[in-house]
């Protein structure tokens, strides 16, 4: 058993959704545990109960902790004596759970690392974050691309000036798995993520286009102004948007641009961005996470490479790395990064310690709101041809 910090024991994990079936929820259950500062024993792995307790015996979760809804879970697991219950929980439901789950999962006094997007609707998520602000729990938001080490590499970079000035930013996310209707199919991620109902406002904008827009803002810190957005369905009949472009005025004068699409032929998760400043520019590719581009005019261009002994890493870079260079380290690391930075937040509030609830190196309750924004602006700024709407949510992340 690992032993961490003052609290000296693994942190019990919950989950609400990952039944058979999911892909999601294995993902969080691999990355929470693959430190050993965490196991899995109990969830809600399905609103059927005889389903919950067929998936718990595939993460080798007792029978008797697989409960058949998230008010059971919650309520049985808070009667448990101190050292049995569950510490935190892991929502991993479609979005239009999110935000019942959660707020059960606050008011109940448990810890929360929640999927994104953060709820199915900005309503929704200022109400969670108000509700967060007055606990003392920790919330988690997996926006899992900034765990990557040379993310957060290059984030660091940036905020100590080694770009200058940031004047553009220009992110995307491509992908080609919706070019048909999968969702007319059955096909279990499809159906819920065309589904306004289940997925929200907006298609591919809400699903992956949050993840770009999040890069550019963890990367550089800067705070955007406003917004125009354009959201198109392609595919007929379909009932959100499959692809999107947005531009971004930034408070600082920089110019950004989003772009996510899932009907582009042959892309498969082709997350990228390249960020420019007045002394360098860098670029970094999700599908070949283990490199980072950096260019400067007169000098040649630099690769840096994922290697936690070698001098060029910084600090932020050097701590998000857990193999030597040469061997490939990708995205469950990265989720097990974003655990891991809340999970030392955990330890101290389980201690009765202060911890910081904003300027976290994981994102955070503002950093969900914040997305939720950029959803419901992107599509309203679509709604009404492209006019340029606020982008800067008093929640967000300064």
């Amino acid at each position: 058993m690992a032993t961490n910090g003052a609290l000296g024991r693994k942190l019990r994990m919950g989950i609400v959704g990952g039944g058979q079936g999911s892909f999601i929820g294995r993902v969080h259950v691999t990355a929470a545990v693959l430190d050993n500062r965490a196991e899995l024993v109990a969830g809600a792995f399905s609103s059927d109960a005889t389903r919950s307790k067929a998936s718990a015996a595939d993460y080798a979760v007792d029978p008797a902790r697989a409960y058949g809804s998230y008010e059971e879970l919650f309520a049985k697991e808070k009667a448990l004596p101190a050292d049995k219950r569950i510490d935190f929980v892991s929502i991993t439901t479609p979005n239009h759970m999110h935000f019942p789950v959660a707020k059960a999962a606050v008011e109940a006094g448990f810890n929360v690392i929640c999927d994104k997007p953060l709820t199915l609707t900005l309503v929704e998520a200022e109400a969670l974050a108000t509700i967060v602000k007055a606990s003392p729990v920790v919330f988690a938001v997996s926006h899992n691309y900034t765990g990557y080490p040379l993310v957060r590499q290059a984030r660091e970079m940036i905020l100590s000036g080694e770009l200058g000035d940031i004047q553009a930013i220009r992110a995307e996310y491509i992908q080609g798995w919706l070019r048909t209707r999968l969702e007319a199919e059955g096909q279990k991620q499809a159906a819920w993520r065309t589904d306004p109902k289940k997925s929200g406002a907006a298609g591919a904008f809400g699903d992956i286009g949050t993840h770009a827009y999040n890069l550019g803002r963890y990367m550089t810190g800067i705070l955007p102004q406003k917004i125009s957005a354009n959201l198109k369905i392609f595919e007929p009949a379909r009932a959100l948007d499959d692809y999107g472009h947005a531009v971004i005025r930034y408070e600082n004068g920089a110019l950004g641009t989003v772009t996510a699409s899932q009907i582009s032929h042959g892309r498969e998760n082709d997350v990228r961005i390249q960020i420019d400043g007045t002394l360098a520019s860098l670029e970094w590719h999700q599908e070949n996470p283990n490199q980072l581009f950096v260019r400067k005019n007169g000098e040649p261009h630099r690769i840096y490479t994922r290697d936690p002994n070698a001098p060029f890493m910084n600090a932020s870079g050097k701590a998000a790395c857990r193999l030597p260079s040469g061997h490939p380290e990708a995205f469950f690391e990265a989720f097990a990064n974003i655990y891991r930075g809340a999970y030392d937040a955990m330890e101290l509030a389980l201690t009765g310690q202060p911890f910081e609830r904003t300027n976290t190196i994981y994102p955070n309750i503002h950093d969900g709101v914040e997305g939720m924004y950029f959803i419901e602006q992107s599509v309203a700024s679509s709604k009404a041809d492209g006019a340029w709407l606020p982008l800067k949510h008093p929640l967000a992340r300064h």
